[in-house]
């Protein structure tokens, strides 16, 4: 098995592909370790000393470290760990475990507003944050204000502010016209 490896925007977090199916819809964020007793991979990820985040995408695992630990140390266990995982056949998401499809639900007098932006978000936004390792989900629309979820290597990623900023926000607004700002929001 082959484990590719991609940085991301953010220095604390790195992308493994392991050259098959991580989750075959969806995603998986494990912002702690205590979030990951649904998945046997993230537990193993989790133990490996210095990790603290963990993000499962469709073909893509994002790791994120503590600032404190070197990559050069760390990404050796952390391949081993995603290596011994898919020999060992475990599934990735323990039976029954929830994974997030995605935008959460909104319903009202927005509902119209809001499916054009879950789709700018669909078509535009999410294919490339996930090439950066990470996702980003609507999570509700309030008097021009669309709130957004960042997660894997977006969350705590330094230029975060700015691709939300200058550029959802400017993507948002020039399609509907509705939108006056983007905030995020941590869930």
């Amino acid at each position: 098995m082959f484990i590719q490896t991609e940085s991301t925007p953010n220095p604390a977090t790195l992308k493994f592909l392991p050259g098959q199916t991580v989750l075959d819809m969806g995603t998986a964020d494990f912002p702690s370790s205590e979030a990951a007793s649904a998945s046997p991979l993230a537990q193993r990820l989790f133990s490996v000393n210095g990790v603290t985040g963990v993000f499962f995408g469709t073909d893509f695992v994002t790791v994120t470290k503590a600032d404190s630990i070197d990559w050069d140390h760390l990404k050796p266990a952390i391949l081993g760990a995603i290596m011994e995982h898919f020999q060992s056949g475990a599934p990735v998401m323990s039976d029954g475990a929830a994974q997030a499809g995605g935008h959460a639900e909104h319903s009202g007098e927005d509902a119209e507003i809001v499916g054009q932006i879950k789709e700018l978000l669909d078509s535009r936004v999410r294919p490339a944050v996930a090439q950066d390792g990470g996702d980003i989900t609507f999570h509700g629309f309030d008097r021009g204000v669309v709130y957004l979820h960042m997660q894997g290597a977006c969350a705590g990623c330094p230029s975060s502010t700015l691709t939300l900023k200058m550029g959802i926000e400017n993507l948002l607004r020039h399609y509907i016209p509705e939108v006056t700002e983007v905030r995020p929001v941590a869930v």
